[in-house]
């Protein structure tokens, strides 16, 4: 005798497997292909600026504490909070951080009195 619950999960199993299904391959990009460069196709990808350009917008005593995984290119001081925040491009989303320090405390200029 087969089960009730037998005969739901059967067509759920296959629903779900369905949709791991790959994609064709051929007319569009693949999940696995590359994705092409910004500067075409036949041209190499732009280099990253040298390290002494992208340190020049915040100033030596910030770069000096800030933790070395963070964009100090792309660091800059917010007016609502003054304290530096920089642009994180993840592999999904880019998002606005907080540029911290090695123990993870934030780095903020001193109010104005």
């Amino acid at each position: 005798m087969i089960r009730p619950k037998a005969l739901l999960a059967a067509p759920l199993l296959l629903l779900v497997l369905a949709g791991c299904e790959p994609l064709p391959a051929t007319g569009g990009a693949t999940p696995l292909s590359p994705t092409p460069s910004p500067a075409g196709p036949d041209q190499a990808p732009a280099r990253p600026a040298p390290l002494s350009v992208r340190l020049s917008s915040v100033p030596e005593s910030v770069s000096s504490i800030a933790a070395p995984y963070q964009d100090l290119s792309t660091a800059r001081v917010r007016a609502e909070d003054g304290c530096y925040w920089y642009t994180h491009r993840g592999p999904v989303e880019t998002t606005e951080l907080p540029l911290r320090t090695d123990n993870g405390s934030p780095i903020c200029t001193a109010p104005a009195s």
